[in-house]
Parts: C-alpha cells; sequence; structure tokens
C-alpha cells in the first residue's frame, strides 16, 4: 500500500508539472513566438471586432508593418471595428487590406457587391481577401453551387478593384470541397508555428499572439506583400 501510495503522489505530480509547462506554453510562449523574417518577409496582423479598440501607434511600434482588417461577412454583415481599423492602420503608415467572410447561405455576387460598396477604392491597399471558412451558416451546398458562387465573388472584385483575389482557406472546407484547391490564385495559408511548404503570398503564423495595442490576442502573419505597392 505504501508503495502504491508513492507511486500515486509522484504520478500526480509529474501530471501537476506537464499541466504547469503546457500552461506556460499556451499563456506565455506561444503567444510571443515570432519566426526569423527572411528576406523581404514582414510582420502583420490580421483583426476584427474581436480584437476590441485598437491603438495603432503601438502596433506599428511592435515591428508590424502590414495589417488585414475584416469588412464584412455574407451580403449585409458590415465589422463594427472596420472604419476604426482601416483608418487607423493607415494613420500610422500601415499597409492595410481588407478580407470578406464568404457565406454558403447566399449568392456570391451580392457579397461581391457589399464588399465593394463597404470598402474603400484604395489603390495603394493590399490585395482584397476571401475567407472561406465555415461559419454561422449551417448550409452546405453541392461542389458545382460553391464553385460557382466563389467564383462569382472573385470575379465581381476581380473586375471592379483591378487586382487579384487572395484566397484564404480552412483545411475543412477544402476537404469538403476540395476543387478550391486548384483555384488558380494567390493563397493565404494558415501553418500554426511551422512554416508552409508549398507556394504563398502570406502565412498565418499564430492565432494567440501578443502584439503591443491589441487589448485581445491576434493573429500574427508573414508576408513579402506587407508594403504599400510591395
Amino acid at each position: 500500500m505504501l508503495r502504491f501510495r508513492r507511486v500515486l503522489i509522484v504520478t500526480v505530480a509529474v501530471l501537476l508539472v506537464g499541466s504547469a509547462a503546457a500552461a506556460t506554453a499556451w499563456y506565455v510562449v506561444l503567444p510571443e513566438y515570432r519566426p526569423s523574417l527572411r528576406p523581404g518577409e514582414h510582420y502583420g496582423v490580421d483583426v476584427s471586432h474581436h480584437q476590441g479598440r485598437i491603438d495603432w501607434r503601438r502596433v506599428a511600434g511592435d515591428d508590424i508593418s502590414f495589417a488585414y482588417v475584416k469588412a464584412t461577412e455574407g451580403e449585409t454583415w458590415v465589422d463594427s471595428e472596420f472604419a476604426a481599423n482601416w483608418q487607423g492602420a493607415a494613420s500610422v503608415g500601415l499597409s492595410r487590406g481588407a478580407y470578406h467572410f464568404f457565406s454558403l447561405c447566399v449568392p456570391g455576387a451580392n457579397q461581391a457587391r457589399h464588399f465593394l460598396a463597404t470598402v474603400p477604392d484604395d489603390p495603394q491597399a493590399l490585395p482584397p481577401v476571401v475567407d472561406l471558412e465555415f461559419g454561422t451558416c449551417t448550409q452546405r451546398p453541392d461542389p458545382a453551387t460553391v464553385e460557382r458562387e466563389v467564383s462569382a465573388f472573385v470575379d465581381l472584385v476581380e473586375r471592379e478593384r483591378g487586382r487579384p483575389v487572395v484566397l484564404y482557406v480552412m483545411r475543412d472546407y477544402t476537404d469538403r470541397y476540395p476543387f478550391l484547391g486548384s483555384l488558380e490564385r494567390d493563397r493565404w495559408e494558415r501553418r500554426l508555428f511551422r512554416r508552409p511548404d508549398g507556394p504563398w503570398v502570406m502565412w498565418q503564423v499564430s492565432n494567440v499572439a501578443r502584439v503591443d495595442g491589441v487589448p485581445a490576442p491576434v493573429d500574427l502573419n508573414v508576408s513579402e506583400i506587407g508594403r504599400a505597392g510591395g
């Protein structure tokens, strides 16, 4: 019995140490992680109302060169912090771009018109982005329908803004709609804490980064297009 108690105590101690180490990694180490930059690369963030009111001057002082700002979702919703973030990023000299969260519940062309009506036409802005991931919409149309609607969004935005649209696509989305893997557009790759192997124009490094001036955890990105006109 005494031996069993000793084994139990040791086991509990090991588990507690392991839990403490995991907590330290999650709350201390990972939020501070920034990968080494290669020539021409810059750090950036992507933000929405979830980050709260941002002090963009402090963000720029924390070695951040660009920001992607959530603008719209579906065909009617506008992020409550879009205007403040759009103006704030530019006011401190950061390159800025806007992204749209695509909904499977409404036509792609309607979403494109909503995005275009919301985001000012700034020739110096970074390329527009469409975010393809499952959200509050529970519909799962067939692949042919999704291909048609995504293409309608991309084609209309590219025609009106004269810039190629960048695709941000979550893995479970491409698992259900594999055609997206062959859609010939630049990619914003999400690969947490590991540099992607394939071609990409932006790399989402972390979703729990700590950046000065941002009240909540924020997505950290790396890109070579992080300067205006770059």
